[in-house]
């Protein structure tokens, strides 16, 4: 029983997890588990010692509520900015794609051009000697000399 620690010494006390050390008084007794926290009339929570001896119940919750909310707030932000990520890189990808469909079609735009010259170009080498038909008259006599 914890109350066999009583007038001994804190580290005494707490070597067995189910006791509680109050510092008011020098007690140990049996931590009420049926309540989270002690109550007050039992032992105030700046001079109760749960665990270890050199810190209070009142820091101990304090802390572990600090610890707990930071661990909160990181997961909240990793998932916001991996969300944000995620949109981004899609944007980012949609853009990267229509910008290769502009390019696609411009290239193929200059292709049609090119090809377009060249037809001209020898267009009228085939005119200048004699090879073209004219458009007029597509059934000419064919003359051999």
């Amino acid at each position: 029983a914890c109350s066999a620690f009583s007038q001994k010494s804190c580290e005494e006390c707490l070597k067995n997890v189910s006791c509680l050390w109050c510092y008011t008084n020098n007690t140990c007794i049996d931590y009420p588990v049926r309540s989270i926290f002690p109550p007050s009339s039992l032992c105030s929570l700046s001079n109760a010692r749960w665990g270890v001896c050199w810190i209070n119940f009142e820091a101990l919750i304090i802390a572990m509520a600090v610890v707990a909310g930071l661990i909160l707030v990181s997961i909240t932000v990793c998932c916001c900015y991996c969300c944000y990520c995620r949109r981004r890189s899609r944007s980012r990808l949609e853009e990267e794609e229509e910008q290769l469909a502009r390019k696609r079609e411009e290239r193929r735009l200059q292709s049609l051009q090119r090809k377009h010259e060249r037809k001209l170009k020898h267009d009228e080498i085939r005119k200048k000697y004699g090879l073209l038909q004219d458009s007029d008259n597509p059934y000419s006599r064919f003359e051999n000399e």
